[in-house]
C-alpha cells in the first residue's frame, strides 16, 4: 500500500504542484515548506508556504477492518492506518503589489482544477531530483485515491493556529485537507520452523471470495461513474462468487452481523439485504467474509460499499431575499443508520441543462449518537431547485435517472431535488 514515507510524499507533490503555477502567476514566487515562524518577516519574498498542522485518523478506516485472518480470528496481514492530512497554506510577498492576494488566487485555482494526487504526480515527485530522499516512496502503490478539499475555518480558528507561533505575524492564509492515506504497519509475519515429519490429517476446505456481485442492473444507469464497483443498496442482492463456498451450515458475516443466506453453492452464495433488519445495516465500507462455523473455518476479507438512499430531504431557517445569497438548514433522512464518527456530506447540483452551479457542505458539528437523520448548515447558496447527494464515507447516494423514454427528461437526473427559495 504505502510505507512511513507517505506524508512526506504528499506534502512535496503538493509543494511541487503549487510551485508549477505560483511561479508562472507571480514572478520569483517559491514554495516552501516550514514552519511559518521560521520564514523572514521582515522583508518576505513572494512566495506560498505549506505547514502540515494537523493529522487526524479517518474515520472509515478507523472502524474498517479489512485485514484477513486466520479461523482463530488472527491477523494474517499488515494493518493498515487511515490519515486525513491537514495543511495550511500561507501566502507572502509585496502588499502594494498584492502578491500575497495573487498567490492566493493561485492557490485556489490550482488545488481546484487538481483536486486529486494521482500516482502520475507522486511518482514525478519522487523521480524529481530535488527530493532524493524520497526515493523509496511507494505511495504510488495505493489503490485508494488521494483528494484535496477546502477546510471551511472561522477567524477563532486560524488564530488558534497562529497563536502557537509566538510573535509571528499572521499572513493570509486558507487550509485543505488531504484524505486518505494509508501507511502499512512494518510488522512482517515471522516464518515457522521446518517441517521435520508429515502425519495425515483432514484439513477442511477453505472457502474463497473471489467477486461480489448484484442482481438489479443498476449499472445500466451508470456506466460512466461507477461501472468499476458494484451499486449495492440496502435493497440489493448479492451474488457472492467464488470457491469452496457451500458448507453444512454456511454464514455470511458483514461488520458485525451473521446472516444464513438464502442460497448456497460451492461457487456461489445469494444474499437478499433486504432480509436484514435495517437498523442493522451501516452505511460506507463495509467488508463481507464467508463462514463455515461447523468446520471452523472462514474465507478472505473482501471490502464493498454500501450506498445509503435519501428518504426524505426538508429545509428551514432560510435567510435571504431577491437576489441574495441564501443561508438555511437542510435535513436530509436516509433509510441506513450512520455512525457518529463517519464523515457525511451534502452536494447539492443546480437542476439545469444550461447552467451549472454546485455547492459542497460538511456537517462538522460532534454527533452524539448514531442516526439516521443528518442537518445541515448551508450558506452562500443561490436560490434555485437542486439535485440532492448524500456521501457517507465516500459512499455516495444515487440520483432517480428518468428512464421513460416518452418523457421530455429521458435519461436526464430528476431526483430528489431541494427548493432554496
Amino acid at each position: 500500500m504505502s510505507n512511513y514515507l507517505a506524508i512526506a510524499t504528499v506534502t512535496a507533490t503538493l509543494q511541487r504542484t503549487l510551485q508549477a503555477s505560483v511561479q508562472v502567476d507571480v514572478d520569483g514566487a517559491r514554495v516552501t515548506t516550514v514552519r511559518p515562524d521560521r520564514l523572514n518577516n521582515a522583508t518576505p519574498e513572494a512566495g506560498v508556504n505549506i505547514y502540515l498542522y494537523d493529522i487526524l485518523l479517518n474515520p472509515a478506516w478507523r472502524t474498517a477492518d479489512l485485514r484477513q485472518r486466520h479461523s482463530e480470528e488472527k491477523y494474517t496481514k499488515r494493518a493498515k492506518t487511515g490519515l486525513d492530512l491537514y495543511y495550511l497554506f500561507s501566502c507572502y510577498g509585496n502588499d502594494v503589489e498584492l502578491e500575497p492576494h495573487r498567490l492566493m488566487g493561485s492557490i485556489v485555482r490550482t488545488l481546484n482544477s487538481q483536486s486529486n494526487i494521482t500516482s502520475e504526480m507522486i511518482r514525478e515527485t519522487v523521480a524529481d531530483s530535488t527530493f532524493t530522499f524520497l526515493a523509496d516512496s511507494n505511495l504510488a502503490e495505493q489503490v485508494e485515491g488521494i483528494s484535496i478539499s477546502s477546510v471551511d475555518m472561522d477567524i477563532e480558528e486560524i488564530s488558534k493556529i497562529w497563536s502557537v507561533f509566538f510573535q509571528t505575524p499572521y499572513a493570509l492564509s486558507i487550509a485543505y485537507k488531504a484524505s486518505i492515506v494509508l501507511i502499512d504497519s512494518s510488522d512482517i509475519p515471522k516464518k515457522p520452523l521446518p517441517v521435520r515429519n508429515l502425519q495425515r490429517h483432514i484439513t477442511p476446505y477453505q472457502p474463497a471470495i473471489a467477486q461480489i456481485k448484484v442482481v438489479e442492473e443498476l449499472s445500466k444507469l451508470w456506466q460512466t461513474q461507477y461501472s468499476a464497483t458494484p451499486l449495492i443498496l440496502a435493497n440489493s442482492t448479492l451474488l457472492i462468487q467464488g470457491s469452496k463456498l457451500s458448507a453444512n451450515i454456511t454464514q455470511v458475516r458483514i461488520g458485525d452481523m451473521k446472516i444464513t443466506p438464502q442460497a448456497v453453492t460451492d461457487k456461489q452464495i445469494t444474499l437478499d439485504l433486504s432480509s436484514v433488519p435495517i437498523e442493522s445495516l451501516r452505511a460506507g465500507i463495509q467488508t463481507l467474509q464467508v463462514l463455515h462455523p461447523q468446520q471452523n473455518v472462514s474465507s478472505n476479507v473482501i471490502p464493498f460499499l454500501l450506498r445509503p438512499t435519501i428518504l426524505d430531504i426538508s429545509v428551514s431557517n432560510v435567510h435571504g431575499r431577491g437576489n441574495e445569497l441564501r443561508s438555511a438548514e437542510v435535513t436530509v433522512v436516509v433509510n441506513l443508520t450512520i455512525e457518529k464518527t463517519q464523515q457525511v456530506t451534502l452536494v447539492l447540483t443546480e437542476l439545469s441543462l444550461t447552467q451549472f452551479t454546485g455547492y459542497s457542505f460538511e456537517q462538522t458539528k460532534n454527533r452524539r449518537n448514531n442516526a439516521n437523520s443528518i442537518t445541515f448548515a448551508i450558506h452562500d447558496c443561490l436560490p434555485g431547485n437542486y439535485l440532492v447527494r448524500f456521501i457517507v464515507d465516500g459512499a455516495e447516494s444515487l440520483l432517480t435517472v428518468d428512464t421513460n423514454s416518452d418523457s421530455p427528461t429521458f435519461e436526464q437526473y430528476t431526483g430528489p431535488v431541494l427548493a432554496i427559495l
